[in-house]
């Protein structure tokens, strides 16, 4: 009868052993998800920082040719009215 004295596992203990094992493996898994999408979020985040900085040089590249663009302008006229000066017809 002694034999029938020590406890036997049980189908509870299995179920609940069994589920800590792949809670602690899903456990794992998640973390390792995690670390993941941090890596793949930042790689996101340098990708964007890069392409804003290029908009940002581009948009100053921009402002300084419509002020090129401006000046150029700006000096054709000069350089039509000094035409228009020394050749117009004397009255």
């Amino acid at each position: 009868m002694e034999e029938n004295t020590k406890p036997t596992e049980g189908s509870a203990e299995k179920f609940f052993k069994e589920f800590g094992k792949k809670m602690d493996q899903f456990a794992g898994e998640l973390k390792e998800a995690g670390s993941r999408a941090e890596l793949d979020l930042r790689k996101k985040f340098e990708e964007l920082k890069d392409a804003a900085q290029k908009v940002k040089t581009e948009a100053q590249k921009k402002e300084r040719w419509q002020e090129v663009e401006a000046s150029l302008k700006k000096a054709g006229d000069e350089l039509e009215n000094a035409f228009k000066a020394a050749f117009k017809k004397k009255e």
